[in-house]
């Protein structure tokens, strides 16, 4: 069923162009969104930040973050900061395309990248970032009772915001709904 839901993920991307944002005083970012199959389901790894890290302390994420000057593209950022933060080597991974960016509250413009890794998987995670790692199946970021809504005024206007039960809020929560929506194309 997964190997399905993948294949489909892989068509979305391939089939809708990119839609990036451009903002020269947004700091720019890279994160994964890894998928594995367990269990005849499709599973997201997120990870609970650290109260040590700079930005966006104890909230859930992907693993990723800003772009360094020597990075030489925001994939090669996704890919580092995944090893960095969880020791997914980026040989382990198969990346499948990227997707719409997204914006923060906190001036980030985040490129996600959408990949598949073999489960189980050891995670070698930095204690300095990931204070837990959480391997959360589609079943439940699609079930209507882990769904709520939040209406937040945003440069003066009301936007409905989506957020999933196990506190996934914000960009993380954006994300996962792009990539969920590609589920079902």
């Amino acid at each position: 069923m997964s190997n399905n839901i993948l294949n489909t993920i892989k068509l979305g991307i391939q089939n809708k162009p990119k839609v990036p944002i451009l903002n020269n005083n947004m700091m720019p970012a890279g994160v994964m969104v890894l998928i594995f199959e367990k269990d005849k389901d499709c599973y997201f790894i997120l990870n609970k930040r650290t109260e040590l890290v700079e930005h966006h302390k104890g909230e859930i994420s992907f693993p990723g973050g800003s772009k360094d000057p020597e990075d030489t593209d925001l994939l090669y950022t996704a890919l580092r900061e995944t090893h960095e933060e969880m020791g997914i080597h980026p040989n382990n991974i198969n990346v499948i395309g990227e997707i719409d960016d997204v914006e923060t509250n906190s001036d980030f413009i985040i490129t996600p990248f959408v990949g598949s890794i073999s489960y189980p998987y050891e995670y070698e995670i930095s204690k300095i970032e990931v204070a837990e790692v959480l391997e959360v199946p589609l079943s439940a970021l699609t079930n209507p009772q882990n769904i709520n809504y939040s209406n937040h005024d945003k440069y003066g206007s009301l936007i409905r915001y989506q957020f999933f039960n196990h506190n996934i809020y914000g960009a993380t929560a954006r994300i996962l709904e792009k990539v969920i929506s590609l589920t079902t194309i």
